[in-house]
């Protein structure tokens, strides 16, 4: 595969999802609705109307999420496995470093990678799937979430885009389309309010269809929950594996969901929902963070900002035949004193010699 094929996949966002037959192990998740179609809880205030539809001339994408209902067998053809990382020294981001001052490894063993790309200040496409169950309503939860947004907003430059979805009971929404009008994104956030279940995994299994709308290389999503799924009809590991076949780094903001780490003087998992949204995070590409307070919060999305600033890309493909299995990824740089954050790992073939 050519270096202009691999940065053609990655424009599309390795989100394309070929409907297959319902999958016998778990049922299908719930759909994802656009706001012209969602049938409103008569608890949930009217959502805004979305912002306009994106100019033609974009390239084209998968069929809307409204149109049919993604299930736990949907396939995502992945042939070139992008690795966003991030290198920090003590003074800051590290910029400036090319190909060869990487290292890239999986299953312990050294990889080529002809695709290297650093990033920088290129535009985002960032979607925040944000929790609207009852259980965000409590201790400011959902007033902690809009600040964290508008954060985001505040700080957009041009070419960035966002989109907002949101999810309560069995049904997960497109409330505002990606876009860069930052009217309709505010306008929403301040008619958000919490009702009903929390269908967590579903949700999450939906992001690779509502980023196949956006039109920057670069993508990632925010995911807004204390964590508590009370209402899935897939596992986490399920949503999970959808998300990161995809190649969508997925950002945590855990909002007094706890620690991962703390565990218990037996050495059980204290907080059981926290681990499972750190793998989530981890395992994309992403990060998870603990949020307590607003100074938490603060914190956490100048984080997400920065490393989604100063991003350095390697990409490599991956043989066409082989075992499909999850293989862990390291990534090394050639510098001293330096933290390098990265992609943990994929699941699928091995690597093309």
């Amino acid at each position: 595969m050519t270096g202009q094929a691999s940065k053609w996949i990655a424009l599309l966002g390795f989100a394309a999802l070929v409907a297959g037959e319902p999958a016998r192990a778990a049922p299908a998740p719930a759909p994802v609705r656009a706001p012209a179609r969602t049938a409103t809880p008569a608890a949930k205030p009217a959502a805004p109307k979305p912002a306009p539809a994106k100019p033609a001339a974009k390239p084209a994408a998968p069929a809307p999420a409204a149109e049919a209902g993604a299930t736990f067998s949907d396939q995502v053809s992945v042939a070139w496995i992008l690795v966003p990382v991030t290198v920090r020294s003590r003074s800051g981001f590290v910029r400036g470093l090319d190909k060869n001052d990487f290292e890239l490894r999986v299953d312990g063993q050294p990889v080529r990678f002809p695709d290297f790309e650093p990033r920088g200040e290129v535009p985002w496409s960032i979607v925040f799937l944000q929790d609207l169950s009852g259980s965000m309503g409590v201790g400011g939860r959902l007033d902690w979430s809009r600040e964290a947004i508008r954060k985001f907003i505040d700080g957009a430059k041009f070419g960035d885009e966002f989109a907002l979805a949101s999810f309560a009971g069995s049904t997960t929404t497109v409330d505002v389309p990606f876009t860069e009008d930052q009217q309709a994104l505010r306008e929403t956030l301040a008619s958000w309010e919490a009702y009903g279940r929390t269908a967590l995994h579903d949700a999450v299994a939906m992001l690779p269809r509502i980023t196949g709308e956006s039109r920057n290389l670069k993508r990632a999503a925010v995911l807004i929950t204390d964590g508590v799924d009370n209402a899935s009809r897939i596992t986490s590991v399920q949503a999970r594996d959808l998300v990161r076949r995809a190649e969508l780094p997925v950002y945590v903001l855990g909002l007094e969901s706890g620690d991962p780490a703390v565990v218990s003087a037996e050495g059980q998992k204290i907080y059981r929902y926290a681990d499972v949204l750190n793998l989530l995070a981890s395992l994309t590409g992403g990060r998870y963070f603990s949020i307590r307070g607003p100074d938490d919060l603060k914190e956490a999305c100048a984080t997400i900002a920065d490393e989604l600033r100063y991003q350095y890309v390697l990409g490599f493909e991956t043989r066409p035949t082989g075992e499909s299995r999850f293989r862990p990824i390291w990534v090394g740089v050639k510098k001293r004193d330096v933290i390098v954050n990265g992609r943990k790992g994929y699941k699928g073939t091995p690597p093309a010699p």
